[in-house]
């Protein structure tokens, strides 16, 4: 009887230190982004920075999830396609991750679209913004916390207050996120009776803006009523400063675009009093997770938290939560569990929409104030804009 008992006790530890075991076997998550190459790597290391945030703040420290301790998997995409699908499949197969995390240019981002639907895992889209990465040749395999070209469009619209007296020349990058901009601006002004008068499309890493910007005149500049150029450009180059240069006062134009980076933002200082729409500015949103951003960020890295380092941390609230409310973690239960899933970031509420997956979330109307004391142009709040009074369209239907 003894032996039996032996046995028995043998077999309660071997399942106990098995089932320990069990419970210390890593959660796998992948992060695909640039982060060598591009002007764009700044935007990869800030959501990164906000994603490890995130799971900080999501964990209480613990950096675990229901005992297992979360792993990051670093891809580099060097901002190539090709290279993004291949790193997002070796993690999905390899690596063994449950979920992916990325990218940062929409160009490159669109090509792992099919990727995700290959390997049935899901792939949170962020930083990357264009509408297209949550449209009809997306999946249901794609998850989107980042903002969209509607959003961003339909915001600036608002802050525009159009109505008939309203004409507009626009400026954009030829690449997804740029021609999926304007498209956005245009929807967003259907009914009001402004108009669009002539959209120019440049290359990416275009510096200079000089025929685009005489198109620009010569199209605005007879108008009767208020002229505005308005600028959606993610990288470098200066535009809003070179346009600026070229005197567009001397016609009554003037200048429009939305918020960006930190670093970006002392260039704003050319055109005070200046409104548009924001994603993000660590001053606007008033909350509990923010305000540790904020407070967190400043002492850890000795200034306050950018653009994509808020994203980055909406995205790894959202992966927290999705973990503790699946029920197993399997890609199916994931789905179940993010479909409709509502949860809180540094810019308050976010939900993802069950027909395409995009989070639904706020957009800030700003007015740029400068002060001497502060190295960039402030985009002081106006309000918030909500996501109920944004209409945005739904994307993948299928």
């Amino acid at each position: 009887m003894k032996s039996v008992f032996k046995l028995i006790g043998a077999t309660a530890v071997a399942l106990s230190v098995a089932g320990s075991a069990y419970a210390e076997d890593p959660v796998k998550i992948a992060l695909v982004h640039g982060i060598s190459g591009h002007s764009f790597e700044v935007f990869s290391k800030q959501a990164q920075t906000g994603f490890a945030l995130g799971l900080e703040y999501a964990t209480g420290g613990t950096n675990t999830v229901k005992g297992h301790p979360i792993e990051i998997v670093h891809k580099d995409t060097q901002f190539k396609p090709d290279v993004a699908r291949a790193v997002l499949a070796e993690a999905f197969e390899d690596d063994d991750v449950i979920l992916a995390v990325g990218a940062t240019s929409s160009g490159v981002t669109k090509g792992l679209l099919p990727i995700a639907e290959e390997y049935e895992k899901i792939l949170i889209v962020e930083p990357a913004v264009a509408d297209s990465l949550t449209g009809p040749d997306s999946n249901r395999y794609i998850f989107k916390t980042s903002r969209n070209s509607s959003m961003d469009m339909q915001a600036q619209a608002l802050a525009l207050k159009p109505d008939a007296n309203l004409h507009v020349a626009t400026l954009a990058e030829d690449y997804a996120f740029g021609r999926d901009g304007i498209a956005a601006f245009k929807s967003a002004l259907e009914g009001t009776g402004a108009t669009v008068e002539t959209e120019e499309y440049i290359p990416q890493g275009t510096t200079d803006f000089t025929a685009a910007t005489e198109r620009m005149f010569n199209a605005l500049k007879d108008k009767e009523g208020r002229k505005v150029i308005l600028i959606y450009v993610a990288g470098g180059g200066d535009p809003m400063g070179k346009i600026k240069d070229m005197q567009p006062e001397r016609y009554g134009i003037e200048i429009s675009t939305g918020g960006h980076i930190l670093p970006v933002l002392p260039t704003y200082k050319r055109v005070p009093g200046m409104e548009g729409a924001i994603y993000y500015y660590y001053e606007a949103p008033k909350n509990e997770i923010n305000d540790w951003l904020v407070a967190t960020h400043q002492e850890r890295f000795d200034g306050p938290p950018d653009f994509f380092t808020a994203g980055g941390m909406a995205a790894a609230l959202a992966v927290v939560k999705a973990l503790e409310t699946a029920d197993e973690w399997d890609t199916e239960s994931l789905i179940a569990a993010m479909e409709g899933m509502s949860w809180e970031t540094p810019k308050g509420t976010m939900t993802f929409r069950p027909e395409d997956h995009q989070a639904l979330q706020s957009m800030y109307h700003f007015k740029i104030k400068v002060d001497d004391n502060v190295d960039w142009a402030i985009p002081e709040l106006v309000r918030e804009i909500k996501p109920e009074e944004m209409n945005i369209p739904i994307g993948r239907t299928n």
